[in-house]
C-alpha cells in the first residue's frame, strides 16, 4: 500500500512539473484577461460538469468571498448552482443547453467565461462557449489533452497533459488557486495604488 501511494504521489508532482512547463504562458495571459474584465466591470461565469462543476463553484466562492487577503468582493457566478434553471432548461431545451442558456441571460460583453472540461468534449460546455462568442464575452477554458473541441474553441486554453481524470481535476485546482491568488493581488495592489493617487 505504501508504494502505491509512492507512486500515485509521485505521478501527481510528475504532472504539476509538466504544468510549469507548459502552462505557465496560458496562466498568466488567463490571469491578465481576468484582471482586465473585473477592472472595467465585467464579471466572471463559471461552468462545468461534475468534478468541473464543484471547480466552477469553489472558484466562484473565492472571487466572491476571498482568496488569501481582504478585498471588495468580486463577481463570479457559477452556472450550476440553480437547480430550477438547471431542470427547466435541461427538460425544455435538453441538457446541451443548460449553461449556454444561462450565459445568454446573464452574460454581457466584455465579461468572462470559464469552461471547465476533463474531457475537453462536454457538448453543454461546448454550446456555452459558442453562445459566450455570440454574446461578446471572453472564454477561458481548463481541459485535459490539447486539441479538444473545448481548447480550440477559448480564447485561452490551459491544458493539462494527462489522460487520468482525477489528475487533470487535481492540476485544474491547483491552476484555479494560483489564478486566484493572482488575480486578487493585482487588484489589491491597484486598489492600493488608487486610494495614494498613483496610476498604473
Amino acid at each position: 500500500m505504501e508504494k502505491e501511494i509512492k507512486r500515485q504521489l509521485n505521478v501527481v508532482s510528475s504532472v504539476h512539473i509538466k504544468l510549469a512547463e507548459s502552462c505557465t504562458d496560458s496562466i498568466a495571459r488567463a490571469v491578465e484577461l481576468l484582471i482586465k474584465c473585473l477592472s472595467s466591470g465585467g464579471k466572471i461565469l463559471l461552468c462545468g460538469n461534475g468534478g468541473s462543476a464543484a471547480d466552477a463553484q469553489h472558484l466562484a466562492a473565492e472571487f466572491v468571498g476571498r482568496y488569501l487577503l481582504d478585498r471588495n468582493a468580486y463577481p463570479a457566478i457559477a452556472l450550476t448552482t440553480d437547480t430550477s434553471i438547471l431542470t427547466a432548461v435541461a427538460n425544455d431545451f435538453g441538457y446541451d443547453a443548460v449553461f449556454a442558456r444561462q450565459v445568454e441571460a446573464l452574460g454581457r460583453p466584455g465579461d468572462c467565461l470559464i469552461g471547465i472540461s476533463t474531457s475537453g468534449s462536454s457538448e453543454n460546455v461546448i454550446k456555452a462557449m459558442d453562445q459566450a462568442a455570440l454574446s461578446g464575452l471572453h472564454t477561458i477554458a481548463l481541459t485535459g489533452p490539447m486539441g479538444s473541441p473545448i481548447s480550440i474553441l477559448a480564447d485561452i486554453s490551459i491544458t493539462v497533459e494527462s489522460e487520468e481524470t482525477p489528475r487533470i481535476q487535481e492540476a485544474h485546482g491547483v491552476i484555479g488557486h494560483i489564478i486566484c491568488d493572482l488575480v486578487e493581488k493585482a487588484l489589491v495592489q491597484r486598489e492600493i495604488s488608487a486610494d495614494n493617487g498613483i496610476s498604473d
